[in-house]
């Protein structure tokens, strides 16, 4: 084979996409820390679905038409870092395809060469080991094998391309030691390597059957391999996850079982030794996951999207209760086909849980984008808020260090206004950050003075392990309570109480003054007071204060000041 034609390239992208949403739950298993939150190959698979919706748009489309479709639809449905890299390696790719008819051996190593080159400007600090390094990889193979002008056949130059970029990925362990302390290789490269394997399978002409589970029958993969229409789905959202019991309670299973039967169809809900396994098609997760949460923990949370033609619900949801708080006045000049004064300043805010949406909007967020960890909006979601926000300059809160690539390609595609991304990398950091805000300062001063407050700022957050580990030389088994600071875990415990108190112990100081903790959905607020009380004891010269977060996953956010 010589050269590859607009509907081989069809071909090849449907197949590399299929082949990444098959392979999605083992991506998202390669997180590094044993964290609730590893979602890499669910955001990567979201962003290309994306993408495969505007290229199955298009008829009878010319390569030119099929790669701007893959760059534009990616582009907006871009989701965590590792889907905004994966959205800029498109973008570059199709800035090579421009007027051709057919791609021929120069033009795809050009292409390569170039979707590498594109996605390393759009990272500020690019970090070797990562997604970025196996894609760099296959660019520099294309321009020894174009130098040495060695192949004939395209199938044979990709797939030199594609071993060269594999054996990179096997050697990510040894670039990042946190990598190898796991054991794993680098789950954004393996997502991208994932999407190489399928589009080399259908360049070599193989009919591979990616075969879905029944429940995830209409999950996002109906775009490629034909499912049901949106207009046959009553409930959108296939939600899975698995409850670890707090104790016994013979009543969990037919109390949920009832109660996820009020919010949608296709319910299963099967205890055995101490867990629950759950399956629910529903329209809001968030309600079947926050009546879970009273009964125990939660791991292996699964939500697809059985509507390929819109956002997530939950984050849709979010958008419309946050714009049903919205004052008294403006709702009256809504109503009267009146538009409010245009403002100097406007946020937008990205946060989950219903106490921090109101802690952020009662600091003057205009629009709350409900997300976070495992549930990271898309670039259009952030734009569609940015959009919404009536000011001449609108900052944004990403407040989760996965979400910030997206806020800023977001605002490099905003129009009409200035956007600032505060780069505040988790719920405590984006408080401060709307706190520090100087009313009268330029946008650039205040993006100096809070990113300065951000870094003296110390951050904690408590979560559980999802599995059984060893990291940074503790012992880590599935449920324990873990204290994190910058993804680094200070304390492992049974006893959620106390394995917050030994966190503190790592980030106070002789100079702290305040301790704030946002407490989650599974915390009581006597226990957080309870903790609080003991923080003023255990440290006579410091303040601690509670405030309700309702945030899931997370007992507890935590920030020392």
């Amino acid at each position: 084979m010589r050269a590859i034609d607009a509907s081989m390239l069809k071909k090849c992208f449907l197949s590399g996409a299929a082949a990444l949403e098959a392979r999605k739950e083992y991506i998202n298993e390669l997180n590094v820390f044993p964290v609730p939150d590893g979602d890499t190959g669910t955001n990567m698979t979201m962003t290309i679905l994306s993408a495969v919706r505007e290229v199955n748009k298009l008829e009878a489309p010319t390569i030119e038409q099929i790669t701007r479709a893959m760059a534009s639809g990616s582009l907006r449905g871009a989701r965590g870092n590792s889907g905004v890299i994966l959205s800029q390696i498109f973008r570059g790719f199709a800035k090579e395809m421009k007027g051709l008819d057919r791609i021929e051996i120069t033009d795809l190593g050009n292409a390569v060469q170039y979707a590498a080159a594109t996605a390393y400007k759009a990272v500020m600090k690019p970090k070797e080991g990562t997604i970025l390094t196996v894609a760099k990889a296959g660019g520099e193979r294309a321009v020894e094998l174009l130098m040495a002008d060695s192949e004939e056949d395209i199938l044979e130059f990709a797939r030199d391309i594609a071993s060269y970029m594999e054996e990179t990925l096997e050697k990510t362990p040894d670039m990042l030691p946190v990598l190898k302390q796991a054991g794993v290789v680098d789950s954004g490269g393996e997502g991208l390597m994932t999407f190489v394997r399928g589009c080399i399978d259908a360049l070599s002409g193989k009919e591979i059957e990616y075969r879905l589970e029944p429940a995830a029958s209409a999950s996002p993969s109906a775009g490629i391999m034909g499912g049901a229409e949106e207009s046959d789905i009553r409930f959108g959202y296939c939600t899975e996850f698995i409850i670890m019991l707090d104790r016994s309670n013979g009543q969990a299973e037919q109390e949920l079982k009832k109660y996820l039967q009020s919010l949608g169809d296709c319910v299963v809900v099967v205890a055995d030794d101490g867990i629950v396994k759950v399956h629910v098609h529903t329209n809001d997760p968030g309600l079947a996951i926050q009546k879970a949460l009273k009964y125990g923990a939660l791991t292996s949370i699964k939500i697809d999207n059985m509507r390929e033609e819109h956002n997530e619900k939950v984050i849709r949801d979010a958008q419309r209760l946050s714009q049903e708080q919205q004052s008294d006045q403006e709702k009256g000049q809504e109503e009267q086909g009146e538009e409010a004064p245009r403002k100097d300043t406007g946020f937008v805010a990205v946060s989950s849980g219903d106490g921090l949406r109101e802690i952020f909007r009662d600091l003057g967020a205009d629009f709350v984008i409900e997300g976070g960890q495992t549930m990271n909006p898309s670039t259009e979601d952030l734009l569609e808020a940015i959009d919404a926000v009536n000011a001449n300059v609108v900052y944004v809160l990403p407040n989760n260090g996965n979400i910030i690539l997206a806020a800023q390609q977001a605002a490099r595609m905003a129009k009409g206004k200035q956007v600032v991304v505060i780069p505040s990398g988790n719920i405590p950091q984006g408080i401060v950050a709307m706190i520090s805000y100087m009313p009268g300062r330029s946008a650039e001063e205040n993006l100096e003075q809070i990113t300065g407050e951000l870094e003296r700022l110390k951050t904690g957050e408590v979560t559980y392990a999802v599995r059984d580990t060893v990291m940074d030389g503790r012992e880590i088994h599935q449920g324990d309570y873990m204290g994190l600071t910058d993804k680094t875990i200070l304390s492992v415990g049974s006893g959620l109480q106390e394995t917050t108190l030994e966190l503190l112990q790592g980030l106070i100081d002789e100079e702290s003054e305040l301790v704030s903790l946002y407490y989650g959905d599974n915390v009581t607020e006597e226990e957080a007071e309870e903790l609080a009380g003991r923080i003023m004891e255990q440290y006579p010269d410091l303040e601690a204060e509670i405030q309700y977060g309702g945030q899931p996953i997370y007992s507890y956010f935590l920030s020392v000041e």
